[in-house]
């Protein structure tokens, strides 16, 4: 795949912790307009890479870029959006507020009207962002946060467990929000440790193990390459059987 074609490119990134090394010459390549999934066991490096990725956390060695220019730079932070994996709204603000304060940040404006009809696609109840968000549960909170970083209308979207909290409707509606930002060409990383997920979302994924990515492809290629049935079958099967031809 030529870099050009693509709006994130990780180019042997190693990071370590004093000298414990927490991942490895990693190299990966997300094109524009596609999905792309991060797996991996709790502990496998996926919080730092995408802590690498945003500029959070300084790499070792090797390169991040988005839309071809440096992960760090003002450039490449306007084009994105992320989701943290404990999204934590200001507990004092209302729906609304945060709503208008994300927007603002991103030169955006704010319309009533257009964050209520997103709200309600995700099945919030608007008379809800009227309320304080300590008044939320976990569920609401992160439908709040799902949206605070879809309606920025930035190109790249990371997202950090983004149905944590969510039942089975709300992740649906999700799942259907996330299809209808990439009909405008918006591109979509995430990590989640609901396999079933990111086999219904992501165009690609790929297996974080050990500190190195062990596997990037499609989800069917990894089943098929496993002789698994669903993808967390063959997630599990692979990263435990590493000769799998």
């Amino acid at each position: 795949m030529s870099t050009k074609d693509s709006t994130l490119v990780i180019d042997n990134v190693n990071v370590s912790y004093g000298a414990e090394p927490v991942i490895r010459d990693i190299s990966l390549q997300v094109k524009a307009g596609e999905s792309f999934g991060l797996m991996g066991l709790n502990g496998a490096g996926k919080t730092t890479l995408i802590k690498s990725v945003l500029g959070l956390r300084e790499q070792d060695s090797g390169e991040i870029s988005i839309y071809g220019a440096p992960c760090t730079s003002r450039e490449s932070k306007a084009r994105l959006a992320y989701l943290p994996e404990r999204f934590e709204p200001p507990w004092f603000l209302s729906g609304f507020e945060f709503l208008r304060f994300s927007l603002r940040l991103y030169g955006q404006e704010f319309d009533k009207d257009q964050v209520a009809e997103a709200a309600e696609k995700l099945a919030l109840d608007k008379d809800a962002l009227k309320r304080r968000v300590q008044t939320y549960s976990k569920g609401m909170r992160q439908k709040l946060g799902l949206l605070g970083t879809i309606l920025t209308n930035c190109s790249l979207l990371i997202l950090d467990e983004p149905m944590s909290g969510l039942d089975p409707r709300a992740r649906s509606l999700v799942k259907d929000m996330l299809a209808e930002a990439q009909t405008k060409d918006r591109t979509i990383f995430l990590s989640s440790h609901i396999l079933a997920d990111m086999e219904e979302i992501c165009d690609r994924v790929a297996v974080l193990h050990d500190s190195v990515i062990m596997y990037t492809g499609t989800p069917a290629e990894l089943k098929k390459k496993t002789d698994s049935k669903n993808l967390e079958r063959a997630f599990l099967h692979f990263i435990e059987k590493k000769d799998v031809a």
